[in-house]
């Protein structure tokens, strides 16, 4: 196959584009930084700068679209939310773009979404791929997202819809969340009963590959393990392993103030279930979070 990834040098690009090249396939990555993508993958991938290079004649058989700025940084001023927008939803449609051009259509489109489309959520309330879209500029980001990607289907193409959830590995969301409690000082955040939906970021790894050869796979999937927890659970289960303590609890308000709308991404939560997944046979690898830990700490 020849895949191309979006997002190739982030955290979960850069190992699929590793694993789909010693599966001895060819890629090509979509990176606003050509030099260091050939420098990171030492010259064994071809890299445009964006789908706006990619020649109409180009023969690719699938898409794996990773493509989207950290959620988690500046604060979501009405500038930043348009880069993370932009970097989302302004990638997809040029792809879909130079899909409409394309002499040679892929197969399949493997597309990156996220939670965050269900939006903030009482812990008790259990989502499912058929659950409605939330409220709040995540799951705007998310509903825009999607609807972007949508139209290849009108084009032929199987798409497959991820729905990340926190994805625990070597990098990402992992070690900043670690560190206090690394440091002696971790706590829960707010009330700590917040549901955190997460995945291995293996398993992950695991579905995208699924997807690729898999034609019986199409539509929306929730991307999360089947153990959901109460993030004080998380904070626990993580000092348990560490031997550390974790005494020292954040209250919600203060990081409400300091990050407003943003701060939900750690004092609120979903509960949500991976149930296609759960009905097609998928194996999770890391199906609980203390098996997640115990691999990465």
């Amino acid at each position: 196959m020849h895949v191309l990834v979006t997002g190739g040098t982030g955290f979960i690009g850069s190992a699929l584009v590793q694993q789909v090249l010693a599966a001895g396939h060819s890629v090509t990555v979509l990176s606003r930084k050509p030099a260091s993508a050939q420098t990171l993958f030492q010259g064994r991938v071809q890299v445009v700068r964006s789908a706006n290079d990619l020649p109409s004649d180009a023969r690719l058989d699938a898409i794996v679209n990773l493509a989207g700025a950290p959620v988690v940084g500046p604060p979501w001023t009405a500038g930043r939310r348009q880069v993370l927008l932009d970097s989302r939803v302004g990638v997809t449609e040029s792809l879909l773009a130079w899909l409409q051009r394309a002499n040679h259509r892929p197969a399949v489109w493997v597309q990156a979404s996220a939670i965050g489309f269900y939006g903030v959520r009482p812990p008790h309330e259990v989502l499912t791929e058929s659950s409605a879209a939330g409220g709040g500029f995540m799951s705007e980001l998310c509903v825009r997202w999607e609807a972007a990607a949508a139209k290849a289907q009108a084009l032929g193409v199987r798409q497959v819809v991820l729905r990340l959830g926190v994805v625990l590995g070597p990098g990402g969301a992992l070690p900043p969340l670690l560190l206090p409690i690394r440091l002696g000082v971790g706590g829960r955040m707010g009330s700590g009963q917040q549901v955190m939906s997460w995945i291995h970021r293996d398993d992950v790894l695991a579905l995208i590959h699924a997807a690729l050869r898999d034609p019986q796979m199409q539509g929306i999937y929730n991307a999360t393990a089947p153990e959901t927890i109460a993030q004080a659970t998380f904070v626990a289960t993580a000092g348990k392993l560490l031997r550390r303590p974790v005494w020292l609890p954040v209250p919600a308000t203060p990081l409400r103030w300091a990050m407003g709308e943003m701060a939900q991404l750690f004092v609120d939560g979903q509960n949500v279930v991976p149930a296609r997944l759960q009905q097609q046979g998928f194996a999770f690898k890391y199906p609980t979070l203390e098996q997640a830990l115990r691999d990465l700490v």
